[in-house]
């Protein structure tokens, strides 16, 4: 269930407006917690299902084993250059790990349709290349907070 965002319900974007704008960008900063408790961001690519954040991410990343050793993220899209146009949204939640790590495209109806989104989206593709170095991790957020400054 995704808490319902408590401060600038003015500028926060509608279901239709975020479900577009994660639809059309491409990179998220991904944010994971280190064993001793620092916290480590990087650049991912990413689909958007309407319900779900898909990361595929490379299995030999700093990104993936802190996932793996504490599933808990927070994860931003955001854009915008001058302070007008600034829009975003923030997720977060706990990870779960979908298919084989690494992934290998062995059949699985439950990525039938993020690899579709993501082939198409990243790769301008129809069918997903599998290079035997990524996996997916899906995130279903527990809150979303959003922000699209061009509606002050």
């Amino acid at each position: 269930m995704t808490v319902a965002q408590r401060h600038g319900r003015r500028i926060m974007m509608t279901p239709a407006e975020l479900d577009s704008f994660l639809a059309e960008q491409r990179t998220c900063r991904v944010a994971t917690v280190s064993a001793d408790g620092r916290p480590h961001v990087s650049a991912l690519w990413f689909a958007w299902d309407g319900r779900s954040l898909w990361l595929y991410s490379l299995t030999r990343s700093r990104r993936w084993s802190e996932m793996r050793a504490d599933p808990r993220i927070a994860v931003v899209v955001d854009d915008g250059e001058e302070y007008g146009e600034l829009r975003g949204v923030e997720l977060s939640g706990t990870v779960e790990f979908v298919g084989e790590t690494p992934r290998t495209g062995e059949p699985l109806p439950a990525l039938e349709a993020p690899e579709q989104l993501f082939a198409a989206k990243n790769f301008g593709l129809d069918v997903m290349p599998h290079d035997g170095r990524h996996a997916w991790a899906r995130l279903t957020p527990d809150a979303i907070a959003s922000w699209d400054f061009r509606k002050i």
